[in-house]
């Protein structure tokens, strides 16, 4: 379904244009569930999650029956909507010493390298072209305020033996990656790369049909029946099993005890047209993703075809997963475009081939959490934006929690802390919008060297003063 454009030529779209590019590419769609069967192990929801942690478990024990049980097509929700960089915990290290102190922030960021040498082992792989490049990312500072925050983080890192992993840019080493008419100096973070998310998806496909997993497409849950024997309840069949794994991702925001962790928030992106002589006229070479240093970032890369894309993460809040201001505010697609033509201007100029939103689920504290609801129901959640990494480490926190291996895994910080909850409704929604909406204040004030109106400055700064660890600029 298509929604009108505020930009000739251009299609805001429920679907990305990653997820229109494989259509092609799905083959036959897989048969839904009809009848009753019975499973080691039945997976709901067949996203980057769901796959992941299927293949997880058929590699650590190819006897298991896994039966994969997606609503539409495989990776047909956030696994094909995102930005496609990939990376780990380097980026959030100053934030998670705040939250969890050095060692633990320290763990999630290895745990990450891990994750990111294993995610490229497999999409580098014979036979698997889902456009991985590698060469880092870049945060730019973009305005005089977000000079300091460069500084800042460079400065809560210094010290700490992680040179190969943060290095900080000159002005002048920034302009030799990509200029732009406002870039700065930046942060360069190595471990980082940019694939097409939708081929990833196909990829997944392939690797866990041939790893044996029963997978029904279009079959929709309609209950999930609990107690020592459980089973789950399509339209027109049923699969008991005594372990089930929830990886439906922002879907989980309607179960009560997983939601008081959770905060419904919404990404926007816009891709260009192919722009390879824009590209050689600002020198940008090298597949880098690229950001700004605002809260409510503007995020780029561009693509193996020669196209740019921008998103930010400062779309609208809501309370469930289909409410249709995560998916088609106008607002967020004109500052998604906005941020291009501010940031970019001469890839603005190759025009928006298509815009498109959805929603993320962000956890309490940025970070992604793996846990049970009770013995035998596990679940994925919280993954703040930066799920395509973070899913692998799903799979195999999941798979953990599944088989009961107490390994690295399941004893890491992933699993084992303590999620902290948001204030219960109204007050999370309301609040959280009020903050939002200060903070987009404060930033496009000094985008353009000015300051914000009093009242935004203190709503802005409520999270920080309160203690919390989200929402903090």
């Amino acid at each position: 379904m298509h929604v009108q454009s505020a930009v000739p030529g251009d299609i805001s779209s429920d679907w990305s244009w990653w997820r229109r590019d494989i259509e092609g590419l799905h083959g036959a769609n897989l048969p839904p569930l009809v009848g009753r069967i019975v499973a080691d192990v039945v997976i709901v929801g067949g996203g980057f999650t769901g796959m992941w942690t299927a293949l997880t478990l058929k590699e650590r024990n190819p006897a298991l029956k896994v039966v994969l049980l997606e609503a539409t097509k495989l990776g047909d929700g956030a696994s094909s909507r995102n930005g496609g960089i990939v990376h780990g915990y380097w980026q959030s290290l100053p934030a998670n010493i705040r939250s969890f102190g050095l060692d633990v922030a320290l763990e999630l960021a290895r745990l990450g390298s891990r994750a990111q040498t294993e995610f490229k082992k497999f999409v580098t792989a014979p036979g698997r072209d889902v456009w991985w490049q590698e060469f880092g990312n870049v945060r730019i500072a973009t305005c005089a305020a977000q000079e300091k925050n460069i500084k800042k983080f460079l400065g809560q890192c210094h010290g700490l033996g992680v040179e190969d992993f943060v290095r900080p840019l000159t002005k002048h080493e920034v302009s030799m990656l990509v200029s732009g008419p406002v870039f700065g100096s930046g942060i360069f973070f190595p471990e980082a790369g940019n694939v097409h998310p939708g081929r990833l998806v196909i990829a997944l496909k392939k690797a866990v049909v041939d790893a044996g997993v029963i997978v029904h497409e279009y079959t929709p849950v309609k209950s999930i029946e609990g107690g020592q024997a459980k089973s789950v309840i399509t339209k027109e069949g049923r699969v008991d099993s005594s372990q089930i794994v929830l990886a439906t991702n922002v879907g989980l925001a309607g179960v009560p005890q997983i939601a008081k962790n959770l905060s419904l928030f919404s990404s926007y992106a816009t891709m260009s047209y192919p722009c390879e002589e824009s590209l050689a006229r600002i020198n940008w070479e090298k597949p880098f993703g690229g950001n700004d240093a605002r809260m409510f970032l503007h995020y780029f890369r561009k693509t193996r075809d020669y196209r740019v894309l921008m998103g930010s993460g400062s779309g609208p809040l809501g309370h469930v997963a289909d409410e249709l201001q995560l998916r088609r505010d106008v607002t967020s697609y004109q500052r998604t475009r906005a941020g291009m033509r501010r940031l970019l201007p001469d890839i603005a100029d190759a025009a928006h081939v298509q815009t498109w939103g959805w929603p993320i689920d962000v956890s309490a504290d940025r970070v992604p959490f793996f846990k049970s609801l009770n013995p035998g129901i596990h679940y994925a959640a919280g993954f703040s934006g930066h799920g395509v990494q973070a899913a692998w480490i799903a799979g195999q926190c999941l798979s953990s929690l599944v088989l009961g291996e107490k390994d690295e895994w399941y004893q890491s910080p992933f699993c084992q802390r303590d999620v902290p909850n948001f204030p219960p409704e109204p007050f999370k929604y309301w609040g959280a919008s009020a903050i939002r909406s200060a903070i987009l204040a404060c930033e496009e004030s000094e985008q353009i060297g000015k300051r914000a109106s009093y009242l935004a400055q203190s709503v802005a700064a409520l999270p920080n003063l309160l203690g919390l660890r989200v929402g903090v600029r």
